[in-house]
């Protein structure tokens, strides 16, 4: 049997217990936040004066923390290009309606509130060019992106659990960072989608933790094959308004280094979590290859871990027309 037929086994196979993840890592429509929870109430006579509260307190966030806000939410909003990647994985059938499918519109419903609520904040903040941002988020859904994965599940597995761990981190800073200035209502909203994406982290997790049991030499490989490539972020297509694809994303990760919401430390942390969470080191039943992967990923963060030590971020940052020029300082 093909390797891509086994995967597709292992896909039915899991897709047997796809109530219960649903039921274990997303929580339903009724019982979730929504963004209008967390933002001025346009119904109530007080809306004026909260979205003047918000201003005020918006103004003493430095520039770096509104690149990194803005290309977080640029980030969520692109929720168009993860999804249909998404359905075209392996064993997700969407025309049948299937587990996976169900799935994945779910963990889409529960995603698209980040974007919502973090495009509405930066709107009614008045610290941030709206339309510059509206393009960049275009440009980005337009130009999609390639995260090395092809149709693979192993391999999209894990990119997910991966790429949701680091979203954690991303906004979990974010919310720690506003909550120093001040922000307590912007750091509310980035908890809360920190939240959502360590739950989702779970569930991409468990997959793997899942195909592990039945598959281990061909998971073994597939994570081998992820990290090796590394994993890149799902904005890196990420440009402003006349520009080229990619000439925006490495500025934007500079401005996350230097106020320290994702560093190239965090993406070392993030591999040896995964290496422990899915126990690495006592998976049994390898083929030759898988144990020659298996001793590669060993290694491999305190490789990582040494190389990051030796970046140099560069102390000023380029100047994006996403943000009031008044705050480029």
């Amino acid at each position: 049997m093909s390797i891509k037929n086994i995967r597709l086994e292992v896909m039915q196979l899991l897709e047997k217990k796809v109530d219960t993840f649903m039921n274990d890592y997303l929580i339903p429509v009724e019982k979730i936040w929504q963004p209008t929870d967390l933002l001025p109430d346009s119904e109530k006579e007080t809306f004026f004066e909260e979205v003047k509260e918000l201003r005020e307190i918006a103004k003493d966030l430095p520039y770096d923390f509104w690149v990194v806000l803005v290309g977080d939410t640029i980030t969520e909003e692109a929720l168009p290009t993860y999804e249909s990647w998404l359905m075209e994985v392996e064993g997700v059938d969407n025309e049948e309606r299937n587990g996976w499918s169900r799935w994945i519109r779910s963990w889409t419903g529960e995603e698209n509130r980040h974007g919502d609520v973090l495009n509405k904040y930066l709107y009614l903040s008045g610290r941030v060019n709206m339309r510059e941002i509206e393009m960049t988020t275009q440009h980005l859904i337009n130009d999609g992106f390639d995260i090395g994965t092809g149709k693979d599940p192993y391999k999209n597995f894990v990119y997910t659990s991966f790429q949701e761990l680091a979203t954690y981190v991303s906004h979990n800073r974010v919310a720690q960072i506003a909550k120093k200035y001040g922000d307590n209502k912007l750091s509310k909203m980035c908890k809360l989608i920190a939240g959502d994406e360590m739950r989702h982290h779970h569930a991409y997790s468990e997959f793997v933790n899942q195909i592990f049991k039945v598959d281990p030499s061909e998971m073994m490989l597939a994570f081998q094959y992820m990290m090796k490539q590394k994993i890149v972020m799902p904005a890196h297509f990420l440009r402003e308004s006349g520009q080229k694809i990619s000439s925006a994303f490495e500025q934007f990760s500079d401005s996350a280094q230097r106020i320290g919401v994702y560093t190239a430390a965090d993406y070392v942390d993030i591999m040896q979590k995964l290496i422990d969470k899915w126990k690495i080191d006592q998976i049994n039943g390898l083929t030759d290859e898988a144990e020659k992967a298996r001793d590669y990923l060993m290694k491999l963060p305190a490789r990582m871990a040494r190389i990051s030590d030796r970046l140099v971020i560069p102390e000023t940052g380029h100047v994006f027309k996403w943000v009031q020029p008044a705050l480029v300082k």
